[in-house]
């Protein structure tokens, strides 16, 4: 696959997950409709909230993103080597040079986001920052440039926000029927068949949105691996940073299952090896495969 069809690709998938996000929340308010007997005017209100928030997100996604791990601006003087790695990479790369944050945690990671290279950022933890040499430093900023360029950064951004949002109106909506009066539903004619439909339906929320996550493949991280070590010339240094990074013990604290996807290596510290089912449904894969290729360039 040449960059081009990838960045094709991404875009394509992008509005294939605009497109689900919408009919699942027009869905599940549809759903509700049903229940309360206006299923149409539920519908269009669904269907109005859920084009609004994708419209919103494709534009502020990575601001929501960046206030919900708690990062801020990095400051150059505090963070030369960050700086000065990431501006001589994006300029060899001939990207703009993104905006970087920093996360006050001292779990080893890092991510991009934005929707194109010329509104990206590369977020890292301060853990990561004063654990890696330059030369490992420069795998991992190099490893996210890669996702800025091939537009990875445009899906995985919009989908931690929609992910977000799914899980969201779910609650709220499962909280409405929680505190509904009883007696007055029945006094309406409210069907139980319908009502026991839409808790299945919000039950399963959650692995919704955990499909939503799986559209995005685990290749991607494979891409940017080969992609990082081709800028760099040195997969070594990647590699090591990925060994640095899954063998700190602990797990970020602002990290949620709604960005984990972003970051470089599973903030939550899972098992890495796991079993095939495990690794079927991670947003990473192995990181022990990930060396190996690396070290195999």
């Amino acid at each position: 696959m040449t960059l081009y069809s990838q960045v094709s690709s991404n875009k394509t998938k992008s509005l294939f997950i605009f497109g689900l996000f919408i009919a699942l929340i027009s869905g599940f308010f549809y759903l509700v409709g049903l229940y309360y007997d206006n299923g149409s005017g539920y519908f269009v209100a669904g269907l109005l909230f859920s084009s609004i928030s994708s419209v919103f997100s494709y534009f502020y996604a990575d601001k929501i993103v960046l206030m919900s791990v708690k990062a801020h601006p990095a400051d150059k003087k505090t963070y030369f080597d960050f700086y000065t790695v990431a501006e001589n990479l994006a300029i060899a790369d001939g990207l703009p040079v993104p905006k970087l944050y920093v996360i006050d945690d001292p779990s080893p990671n890092a991510f991009a986001t934005g929707r194109d290279p010329k509104h990206a950022v590369v977020c890292a933890t301060s853990g990561l920052l004063s654990l890696l040499d330059r030369g490992e430093l420069e795998g991992v900023i190099a490893h996210e440039l890669s996702h800025v360029k091939n537009y990875d950064v445009l899906v995985m951004t919009v989908v931690s926000v929609l992910v977000g949002t799914v899980s969201l109106v779910a609650d709220w909506i499962m909280r409405s029927l929680w505190w509904r009066d009883r007696d007055d539903d029945r006094d309406r004619g409210s069907s139980p068949i319908m009502f026991i439909l839409l808790l299945v339906a919000l039950i399963l929320a959650p692995l919704a949105a955990t499909i939503i996550q799986l559209a995005i493949s685990q290749k991607r991280e494979f891409l940017a691996d080969a992609s990082g070590a081709l800028l760099t010339r040195y997969p070594e240094g990647l590699a090591r940073a990925l060994e640095k990074i899954s063998g700190y013990p602990r797990s970020m604290s602002s990290a949620t299952t709604a960005t984990a996807h972003l970051f470089i290596s599973n903030p939550f510290k899972k098992d890495q090896k796991g079993s095939w089912l495990t690794n079927l449904f991670s947003t990473h894969p192995p990181v022990e495969e990930r060396i190996k290729i690396l070290r195999s360039l």
